[in-house]
């Protein structure tokens, strides 16, 4: 199998992307993670970049030429996917027309619920009987592009934010992998 090119942004602890180097690992996964990103210097996640020999970049959003530079670095690398794995800016129409590529997010609620951030205090807020997780093409609206694959589970009483947030995550670790695999069967 000739796997994809992929990058992966993150923003902060990065289970995902531990996660999904683990499943890249596997000869019939569909990706093979060149570069991963992050807009943070502290980031924990690029710890598992570093740990797997995967290349990666801290940017600056503040720069002006950032977008210009990342793009180059992701056609120089022949990236044919970007994942958003916990990254926490949003992607200007500009990046993502001169990308051109597939770009896909997990969100940690079942789209279009609860778009953007602050979502398992909105879902509690909302005495939500269900939840779960959304992964979905990015377009150039916030959490608003075609659905891949959505898995769900039922609202405890007792559940908070931290016991949602768990939940949630456990689902995102299968839910993305499998998502990945469906877009290159797929498309």
């Amino acid at each position: 199998m000739v796997k994809k090119n992929a990058c992966i942004f993150i923003s902060g602890k990065g289970s995902n992307l531990k996660n999904l180097i683990n499943r890249s690992r596997d000869y019939s996964f569909p990706i093979s993670i060149k570069l991963v990103v992050s807009n943070k210097k502290k980031a924990l996640g690029v710890l598992h970049a570093k740990k797997n020999f995967i290349p990666y970049l801290i940017i600056n959003t503040k720069s002006q030429n950032f977008e210009n530079y990342l793009l180059q670095d992701l056609k120089k690398r022949n990236i044919s996917i970007i994942c958003l794995a916990g990254y926490m800016k949003i992607l200007s129409k500009k990046f993502l027309r001169n990308f051109g590529k597939k770009v896909i997010n997990i969100h940690p609620s079942l789209l279009p619920k609860f778009k953007g951030l602050n979502t398992f205090s909105k879902i509690l807020k909302h005495k939500e009987k269900k939840t779960g997780c959304t992964v979905h093409f990015v377009d150039e609206k916030l959490d608003n592009g075609k659905i891949i694959s959505q898995r769900f589970f039922f609202i405890d009483p007792s559940d908070n934010e931290e016991t949602l947030r768990q939940k949630t995550q456990k689902l995102e670790y299968s839910v993305f992998p499998e998502s990945i695999i469906k877009i290159f069967q797929n498309y």
